[in-house]
């Protein structure tokens, strides 16, 4: 994994949410989160955008389906003085609340109430943060050509 992402990796996590306000969160089996609940993320993959990534990461890992409503934050750390890790974080919608746990990854995924999360001990610390949080909606502009010299694909600006 390290040498297909080099020392510079790009994820993306969704905040999804339900109608009623539940949070779409997964329990992984390995890494720093293993047994942990967090948003559902996952790296970007060659040709994607930001929103594109989100929307297949929650799928594939939890079967939900969810429109982005915006960006909702930016994370980003170095680990062990060499790997650049940066993850940008999306509010989400879900479409429906019919959960398929990808089972390779996930020991679980639910959508849960701010107060399941905030007194469940294995709530990761960006849950907690973001579920008392108020956060500021950056908003997705995607008819915007900056020139057909650039060679975009796909262009889209979030402010």
């Amino acid at each position: 994994m390290i040498k297909k992402r080099a020392k510079v990796w790009l994820a993306v996590s969704g905040l999804v949410l339900t109608e009623d306000g539940r949070y779409l969160v997964v329990k992984k089996h390995y890494g720093g989160l293993k047994g942990k609940w967090s948003f559902p993320a996952g790296f970007v993959e060659e040709g994607e955008t930001l929103d594109e990534a989100v929307i297949r990461e929650v799928m594939e890992e939890t079967g939900v389906q969810a429109d982005v409503l915006g960006m909702v934050g930016i994370r980003s750390g170095v680990i062990r003085n060499e790997i650049s890790d940066n993850m940008v974080i999306f509010l989400m919608r879900a479409k429906h609340t019919d959960i398929i746990v990808q089972e390779k990854e996930l020991e679980a995924a639910a959508f849960l109430t701010k107060d399941q999360l905030r007194f469940d001990e294995n709530t990761s610390l960006l849950v907690k943060y973001f579920i008392e949080q108020q956060y500021q909606l950056l908003d997705m502009h995607e008819h915007l050509n900056p020139g057909d010299h650039f060679e975009y694909t796909s262009y889209k600006l979030f402010v």
